[in-house]
């Protein structure tokens, strides 16, 4: 009987139903950041969909500088460097991405539904339980990615939360009581991110990111650019950029910051 406390690459590539990626699947016990690690590799040359895995991270990276608690044993902690071939003007999509082949990952093996609040957290029953990191190097001379390291965090087991995010955070366990195998996990999103990667030019994803997507209708303040605003949030156009109605009645598309909801506007959770 296969130990599902225990990550392995072999288990890992055999959930992996999309197998376009020819990079080899590290795990380690132990790391500062599976970001920083992939980075490095990724400065070196690893392949295209060369992933590394830490039980532990004891420097994990969250966006805007922040921390991302990562205890022993307790979630999903992978970084994935991808080469793509598509036009630059798309990088900015990966992250919508990477939310929705996540989703969809652990939607399949919890049953419950997950929702993406823009632009790379993942929540079940109104707390989040996955976040999302996109760093990426470009190659000035041919106006395309060199690569993008894809950070992704998942809250798998019940563990404790420090008192800053314990209202805020879950796991997939907490709130479903099911025990979920980390190696499936990571095939499952390892086979949906590769497929979206591949076929990001035909924005693949960006329907489910529509539908996932937990702040359009609802009132919000969101920080872009260092520039605060506020107003409704209309929907997601054709880029995965969040679309603001703003007090004077003009429209203002978001490309990346940070969002909060203000109220709840109709039936909206």
């Amino acid at each position: 009987m296969n130990n599902i406390n225990k990550l392995s690459a072999e288990r890992i590539a055999a959930f992996n139903k999309w197998n376009n990626m020819e990079g080899d699947i590290l795990i380690f016990d132990e790391l500062t950041s599976t970001n920083i690690y992939a980075k490095e590799l990724a400065a070196k040359g690893a392949a295209h969909g060369t992933t590394v895995i830490a039980d532990y991270q004891t420097g994990g990276k969250g966006r805007l500088g922040r921390s991302f608690e990562s205890p022993s044993g307790a979630g999903l902690y992978m970084s994935v460097i991808i080469r793509p071939d598509f036009d630059i003007s798309l990088a900015p999509m990966i992250t919508s991405a990477v939310a929705v082949a996540a989703a969809e990952a652990v939607e399949k093996l919890c049953g419950e539904e997950i929702r993406v609040k823009w632009v790379n957290d993942l929540y079940l029953n109104s707390r989040k339980i996955c976040g999302i990191l996109t760093e990426a190097a470009l190659n000035p001379t041919l106006k395309k990615l060199d690569y993008a390291v894809i950070g992704i965090g998942i809250n798998v087991r019940k563990c404790e939360f420090p008192k800053e995010i314990k209202d805020i955070a879950t796991s997939v366990e907490a709130e479903t009581g099911k025990i979920t195998d980390r190696n499936v996990l990571c095939g499952e999103i390892l086979g949906r991110l590769g497929y979206y990667i591949e076929n990001m030019e035909k924005k693949a994803h960006l329907g489910e990111y529509r539908r996932r997507e937990l702040l359009t209708g609802n009132y919000i303040t969101a920080n872009t650019g260092g520039e605060a605003v506020e107003g409704y949030a209309v929907g997601i156009d054709d880029n995965a950029n969040l679309i603001l109605l703003l007090s004077d009645g003009s429209e203002k598309s978001l490309v990346s910051g940070e969002a909060n909801l203000c109220r709840i506007r109709g039936d909206n959770k």
